[in-house]
């Protein structure tokens, strides 16, 4: 009676560990399969298009005479210094300024919304065909800026792209003008996503005007704005359109960023390995930020 308990109480037992695992091998199977259909395009274009030109890259510049050769060059340093500006004052200011157009934006007056409207209007517009725009204006007595000011004013415009600073504080300015719309609408969509019982409660403690903005609204949107600085930086140290179509690094060559200056070497010097060394040389800034990007990002889950 006892043994045949146990069969009895046996045999469920079997059949429980044999049907999930012909069931288990089954699914696995046939996951496998169609996972390794849909993914292997993927995997292949990533391949292809982002692993091999970043390992050839890698390899190109590996030569630690090649970053001897940079820093010993004045279009280098000079590049250094540009990147720095370029990028500083380029982000600061635009995500600055966007932060306190968002707060004008979250007006409810009709004209306001017309306003963002044309505001807007620029992020539109594609980049290339923006800058090369603006560098035409700005080609001296040939171009738009200088006529009007001769025209309506009687004064002679200056040569906007013949000094460094100038061709690089336009770059600047041209940089911050196509691009402060987006992160207006980003940090916008973070105002709004404020709850307004929280301004309810802020009145009521007396908190009013510029307090309320510093003490309730900009804790709230300091992890988006935070995030956003990081991932705009990122991109902007990786800028190409705006400087070469804008100044095109001149007056020669004083107002090239890295992006451009590593252009130049590949292409007009024919110097490839030098130009990517260029790029590469950007990594030690870059990875940090990524890294806090990522982290940043992780730790602020769930936030707003």
């Amino acid at each position: 009676m006892s043994s045949t308990q146990q069969v009895v109480g046996a045999r469920p037992t079997a059949i429980v560990r044999r049907r999930p695992s012909r069931w288990h091998s089954h699914l696995h199977g046939s996951d496998l399969a169609w996972a390794i259909a849909f993914i292997a395009p993927y995997a292949a274009v990533f391949l292809a298009f982002v692993v091999y030109p970043i390992g050839y890259a890698l390899w190109m510049a590996a030569r630690p005479a090649l970053y001897a050769q940079l820093i010993g060059d004045p279009l280098y340093r000079g590049a250094v210094v540009n990147t720095l500006l370029f990028v500083g004052l380029g982000v600061n200011v635009k995500m600055f300024v966007a932060l306190l157009l968002s707060g004008f934006f979250m007006r409810r007056d009709w004209w306001v919304r017309a306003i963002l409207v044309a505001y807007i209007l620029p992020w539109l517009v594609a980049a290339t065909q923006a800058f090369i725009s603006i560098h035409w204006m700005l080609i001296g007595e040939q171009g738009l800026v200088d006529r009007l000011l001769e025209v309506v004013f009687g004064l002679t415009g200056p040569n906007w792209l013949d000094d460094r600073w100038m061709a690089l504080g336009t770059d600047i300015i041209s940089y911050i003008w196509k691009w402060m719309p987006f992160w207006t609408l980003i940090l916008l969509a973070g105002w709004m996503a404020i709850p307004p019982a929280i301004y309810d409660a802020a009145a009521v403690d007396g908190a009013t005007g510029p307090r309320c903005f510093i003490h309730v609204t900009f804790p709230l949107l300091a992890n988006l704005y935070l995030v956003c600085t990081l991932l705009s930086t990122v991109w902007t140290l990786g800028d190409f359109t705006t400087v070469y179509f804008v100044s095109g690094g001149g007056p020669l060559n004083t107002s090239q960023v890295l992006t451009t200056l590593g252009f130049h070497y590949a292409f007009d010097a024919a110097l490839p390995s030098l130009g990517v060394a260029v790029a590469m040389s950007a990594l030690p800034l870059m990875i940090p930020i990524v890294m806090v990007l990522m982290r940043k990002a992780q730790a602020s889950e769930g936030e707003l």
